[in-house]
């Protein structure tokens, strides 16, 4: 919903200023539609719908996992897909995944995403939307900027919605925004005054092999950034969260994780290493005993490091797979 068309429609019809209040609080809690909006006049019901669209997106494609995922193909209004995730879990979490971008300027060589065509940046509301679709099939809990797109290339919107989440049930304290390492953001985040959690995207602790992985690396290097990351976590003294796709045969050997603990310090810093969900790019993942291996590295090195769940593999849930299928 385009909060600002709704403001601006409620000024002109002159309501008081508690209707705005009254038909963000049923839309945060998961009403279907006006109509279910109770305690608003059936006129202004009316109005509403004919003047203000009740979600800037149209789900397009729903798909559910077996093991509770489930994944939305969404259509802006001009044509742009998005892809947006909710992840239950069996400890009661409801995680969600949003875009921020449709498409990726930033071609990570192992991300779907990576290798579809750049549409553009998408405003606060269709981010916003996003989480409001997936309200409306369950309560939610947390949140994550790691869909499609570099969030910290779309901030300031990124941080508007940030400021709605706890309305829709997720306080920022369980809200994190993943960067592939854009030092601008970063950097940015840290002087908000949003106070959300990091995350770095990092994959390799080695330049040669990081830029090859992610051309970003070739911009801001993984000193330049860690130095960012380092800032933030000065100002905010917040621990960051480093994300670490398991590549088989790529950047999962002993050898690199005792490379990333040289990188890191384990006070600052806790990893989640991530089994490779695979796409159509030249990659597999990384055995289990690999992936154990390079975490009881870790581990011994004295991080908290943990492998992560996976999430949604039978409906294709890695990032871009269904709007990259549906561009087909």
């Amino acid at each position: 919903m385009d909060l600002n068309l709704l403001r601006s429609t409620l000024e002109e019809l002159g309501q008081p200023r508690f209707r705005f209040d009254q038909v963000w609080k049923w839309t945060a809690e998961g009403a279907q539609g006006y109509h279910e909006m109770s305690n608003l006049p059936a006129s202004l019901r009316a109005q509403l719908e004919e003047r203000v669209p009740f979600s800037t997106l149209t789900e397009v494609t729903r798909a559910e996992a077996s093991d509770g995922t489930v994944k939305l193909l969404l259509n802006t209004k001009d044509g742009r897909p998005i892809e947006t995730v909710l992840m239950r879990y069996k400890d009661g979490r409801r995680s969600i995944c949003v875009s921020s971008q449709s498409g990726c300027p930033l071609t990570c060589t192992f991300c779907a995403t990576g290798a579809m065509k750049f549409g553009r940046n998408l405003t606060a509301w269709e981010i916003l939307d996003q989480a409001l679709h997936l309200r409306r099939i369950d309560e939610l809990d947390h949140c994550v900027f790691m869909g499609m797109g570099e969030p910290m290339m779309n901030l300031d919107n990124v941080l508007e919605v940030c400021r709605r989440l706890p309305d829709v049930g997720i306080t920022h304290r369980r809200t994190g925004i993943s960067t592939v390492g854009w030092v601008p953001g970063i950097d940015k985040l840290t002087e908000s005054d949003v106070p959300v959690r990091l995350a770095w995207s990092l994959h390799s602790a080695e330049d040669a092999l990081r830029s090859d992985i992610m051309p970003v690396n070739d911009r801001y290097s993984l000193q330049d950034v860690k130095a960012a990351c380092d800032r933030f976590y000065e100002k905010r003294r917040k621990m960051i969260f480093v994300e670490y796709i398991m590549l088989g045969g790529v950047n999962d050997s002993v050898a690199q994780a005792k490379q990333l603990a040289d990188l890191l310090e384990p006070w600052k810093y806790k990893i989640n290493l991530i089994p490779y969900n695979p796409t159509d790019s030249v990659y597999d993942g990384s055995e289990r005993g690999a992936m154990e291996a390079f975490r009881q590295t870790l581990e011994d090195e004295g991080f908290n490091a943990t492998i992560r769940l996976i999430r949604g593999r039978d409906i294709d849930a890695a990032c871009g797979q269904l709007a990259a299928k549906a561009a087909a």
